[in-house]
Formats: C-alpha cells, sequence, structure tokens
C-alpha cells in the first residue's frame, strides 16, 4: 500500500474527505486540524491500494490541492490491519499491476536529469568496461553493464513522448547525448594514460579476432531484437514496481560496453571496429526507446478504455 498525505486548506478539508471516504481501497483515514503551518491547513494522511491511488490523486487535483495545499506519497513496506487488507481486497485488480501515473513521470523526471552522479555512474560503467575489452573479460564487461544508469533517460523519452511532455523528452534526449559523449571523452583518457603506462598494447587480446567480447562490436539483427526486449522488461519494470527487473535490463543490452569499446578500438586505431562499436550503441538505444514507448502507449491505451486513465499532458 502507499500512504497519503494531503495538506488540505480548511475550506476543502470537508471534499478530501468526501474523496477519501467514497472511493474503494482507502484505509486509515486521519485528519489533524489546524496541524499544518506551511502552507497552512489541514493535515488529512490515510493509506491507499496502489489500485485507487490514480483516481485519488485525480480527484484531488481536480480540487486545486496540489496548487492550494500539498500531495504527498509514501510506499508502506508492512501493514498489519484488517481494514487495510479489506481495502486491498476491494480495489479492483491487482496492485504488482496498478499504474501511479504521477510517480511514473516525477521518477522519469527525476532519472532523466543530467547530474554528476549520473555522469559519474556512466562513466565509471564504461571505464570498467573498458578493461574488460583490452583483458578480454565478458564477466567485466557485464559488471560494468550493471553499474550504468542509462536506462532511466531512456524510458523518460517513453514517458515524455506518450505525455507529450517534450521538455521530458528533450531533457532525457540530451542528458543520454551529453552522458556519453563526456563518458566516451573520459575512457579515452583514461585509456590514453593505461597505453602510455604501457599497460595496454596495441594488440590487445579483446581487439583480436577471436577474443571473447567481439559480441560488443558484432551488429546483426538480434541486436535490434534483444534491444527492443529489454526497452519492453524494462518499461513493464517501472509500470508494476518492480525494480528488480531493471538490473536485467541493464546487463541485457550493450550500449555502455558498446561505447566503451568504440573508445578502445580508437585509441588503437582500430577504427572499423569503432565504427561498428558505435553503429551497436545507436541501434540498442534506439531500439530500447522504441519498446519502452510502445509498451507504455499500450498500457496508457489500455488504462483509457476501461475509464481508469488520463491524458499524461495533463498531470
Amino acid at each position: 500500500m502507499l500512504h497519503l498525505r494531503v495538506i488540505s486548506p480548511h475550506e476543502r478539508t470537508d471534499d478530501v474527505l468526501d474523496v477519501l471516504k467514497n472511493e474503494v481501497g482507502v484505509a486509515h483515514v486521519v485528519v489533524f486540524n489546524s496541524a499544518a503551518v506551511q502552507p497552512p491547513g489541514d493535515a488529512v494522511e490515510a493509506d491507499l491500494a496502489r489500485e485507487c491511488v490514480d483516481s485519488v490523486l485525480l480527484k484531488l487535483s481536480a480540487l486545486d490541492i496540489d496548487h492550494t495545499g500539498a500531495i504527498t506519497l509514501e510506499a508502506l513496506e508492512t501493514t498489519l490491519s484488517d481494514t487495510a487488507d479489506t481495502a486491498r481486497a476491494d480495489a479492483p485488480g491487482h496492485g504488482h499491476e496498478a499504474v501511479v501515473w504521477d510517480e511514473l513521470i516525477s521518477r522519469a523526471d527525476d532519472d532523466s536529469h543530467l547530474n554528476w552522479v549520473y555522469l559519474t555512474f556512466l562513466t565509471l560503467g564504461l571505464m570498467i568496461a573498458a578493461v574488460g575489452v583490452v583483458t578480454n573479460s565478458p564477466v567485466t564487461v557485464v559488471g560494468a553493464m550493471a553499474v550504468a544508469p542509462d536506462f532511466g533517460p531512456l524510458a523518460a523519452f517513453g514517458v515524455g513522448l506518450i505525455g507529450r511532455r517534450w521538455d521530458l523528452v528533450r531533457q532525457s534526449a540530451s542528458t543520454t547525448a551529453i552522458g556519453f559523449g563526456v563518458a566516451m571523452a573520459v575512457t579515452t583518457v583514461f585509456m590514453l594514460l593505461l597505453e602510455w603506462t604501457g599497460l595496454v598494447a596495441i594488440t590487445a587480446p579483446g581487439l583480436s579476432d577471436e577474443s571473447q567480447v567481439d559480441f560488443i562490436y558484432d551488429v546483426g539483427p538480434f541486436s535490434l531484437i534483444v534491444a527492443l526486449l529489454a526497452g519492453a522488461a524494462g518499461m513493464l519494470s517501472l509500470l508494476s514496481a518492480k525494480s528488480s527487473a531493471l538490473v536485467g535490463v541493464f546487463i541485457s543490452v550493450t550500449t555502455v560496453p558498446a561505447a566503451s569499446y568504440a573508445v578502445v578500438a580508437a585509441t588503437l586505431t582500430d577504427w572499423t571496429r569503432a565504427i561498428q562499436s558505435l553503429e551497436q550503441l545507436v541501434i540498442n538505444l534506439v531500439g530500447i526507446m522504441i519498446a519502452a514507448t510502445v509498451v507504455l502507449a499500450v498500457r496508457t491505451r489500455r488504462e483509457h478504455r476501461t475509464g481508469d486513465g488520463r491524458p499524461l499532458s495533463q498531470r
């Protein structure tokens, strides 16, 4: 379940209570009169079954609470209550299938911001993958794939596109482009230092014809197929609140390894494999964005058909 806290102007508190009392899937409604200081008003709290959250938020927004007061949500790990059990049972659908659209948009916005944390993790991922390439170590390359945070902006691109949130589309696209550009530039310096110290030779094992990491630059139809499947799985994991599945998405596509291999091949003047690696990178990025967008579009269409959804552009 999710815990809801509403700061409501005094004149709107009764309307807020009516929404919560008449909504299936709501439990433990509590009111603290005049408890809110900034903004001033009453504090109303309740526990919601995930299936009814979107409907409650829509009705509260119609009361203009998101502008005159405040609405916050937080996940509850454990709830021991017969009332909560009844609320979950009465709510239509299944909790893991329910989509909290406002939560999705907020997460997409957070994950698509270009900041030093994103750049650091992406750069570290590329550098680890570079070491995996020059040492011919697939295990190291897979580890690098798990470190990189590149799926967040790619998923945000789909959310922005379906929701016609063009600011989110621009933000996610620029974060992806700038992020990979900066990470590849830093990794280039890293590789040149390794070559200067003699730790990496022009005959690096990973660039041999029989290396174990040649899957990185080997572009084929399955490159796009895997990218599409991974993008679909990633978006489904976001929509169903199963974030653990994202780790599998990270290590199933060769975005970070492809970018890293391109840097390694370029610094060792193997331009053919460098270009092939860049092609692999583009195919994977585009495939993930297409699949994530399609999955979200199908889910949005389904909720509009059942009368439970609202346009993302109105959120």
